[in-house]
């Protein structure tokens, strides 16, 4: 069973990515054949404007995957751009696609709803489930890892290929399936979203300094004043974490000294940056060992097996048009 799916080189990753998507995919590739790509034109729809240096952020996020765990060896990494069969798929899928199916895109309505959004609201923006669409059926995918909130886009990629299907009265693409995960959403250090632009983020390669001086400034129990306050720690953002980055063990002891007011915030917090930096060291020493002549190598590799499979396809999609 083949799974396909990709992340944006729009920065460095955060603890959110690890958590709602890297996490993920180490469990994949133990068990499908994967192919997980650098989806660099998808960022040109809403960073267009944007000073991105996209070739270093696709360097930067392979040698990011490859030091949380994701084995070259196992899996096929590739960069979307590298792969010009990608947008010739998405011109003809374009021009099969009504302009309704788009619209009503739920994602598309809620940005419309955004005033950042209103002021570029450009055609790739519109017309990018349609590149989401070739970026999956060009490698026969049998399956795309989603959340539950994902499931209009797989479904809209579907009714693309089913409408391609009619239209020339042949099938060439497989209808690929959702493969519904537990997407767990860590939220930023404010209780916003985990964003660079809110500044709100611990990345993978933060140091022990930096990660402590992050967790320092959380945002706890607004209701609780002294260490003998009783606390709430449903409502607390370092509570949060430590149900991400520590032991089952370690959470039930904070929840119950934290109820009880027996434990200090300063002291939860510091328990929970040592628990995260646990986790980030290998990483940070992980990546630390790659260089970039490596990691081209790898991309390298995975292009031309990706092009051969994309190739192929579009050679199929060719003879059924022309």
């Amino acid at each position: 069973m083949r799974v396909v799916s990709g992340m944006r080189p729009t920065g460095k990753l955060h603890l959110g990515h690890y958590i709602g998507v890297i996490k993920n995919w180490l469990n994949l590739q133990e068990s499908y054949e994967c192919f997980f790509f650098v989806a660099d034109w998808h960022a040109l729809t809403t960073k267009f404007d944007e000073n991105i240096n996209l070739k270093e952020s696709s360097i930067e996020l392979v040698k990011e995957w490859i030091a949380c765990g994701i084995e070259p060896e196992k899996t096929n990494l590739y960069i979307q751009s590298s792969i010009k069969e990608h947008a010739e798929l998405y011109l003809i899928l374009n021009m099969i696609t009504p302009l309704s199916w788009l619209e009503r895109n739920p994602t598309y309505k809620d940005a419309m709803a955004q005033d950042e959004y209103k002021k570029k609201n450009n055609a790739g923006f519109l017309t990018y489930p349609v590149l989401q669409t070739a970026d999956i059926v060009l490698y026969d995918a049998d399956l795309v890892p989603i959340g539950e909130d994902q499931k209009p886009h797989l479904e809209l990629a579907r009714e693309i290929v089913r409408h391609f299907h009619y239209l020339y009265k042949t099938e060439v693409f497989k209808e690929p399936k959702e493969l519904l995960t537990q997407i767990s959403r860590l939220p930023g250090l404010d209780g916003r979203k985990m964003s660079k632009s809110y500044n709100n983020a611990i990345y993978l390669d933060d140091t022990p300094e930096e990660i402590w001086a992050k967790v320092r400034k959380a945002k706890t129990d607004p209701a609780r004043i002294k260490k003998t306050d009783p606390g709430h720690p449903e409502v607390c953002i370092v509570f949060d974490y430590h149900k991400a980055f520590s032991s089952p063990q370690e959470v039930a002891e904070i929840e119950k000294a934290c109820k009880e007011g027996s434990i200090g915030c300063v002291e939860c917090k510091k328990r929970c940056a040592s628990n995260i930096d646990k986790i980030l060291e290998p990483i940070r020493e992980k990546k630390a060992s790659l260089n970039d002549g490596e990691i081209l190598d790898i991309i390298n590799q995975g292009n031309k097996k990706a092009k051969e499979i994309a190739s192929s396809k579009m050679n199929e999609v060719n003879k059924i048009i022309f």
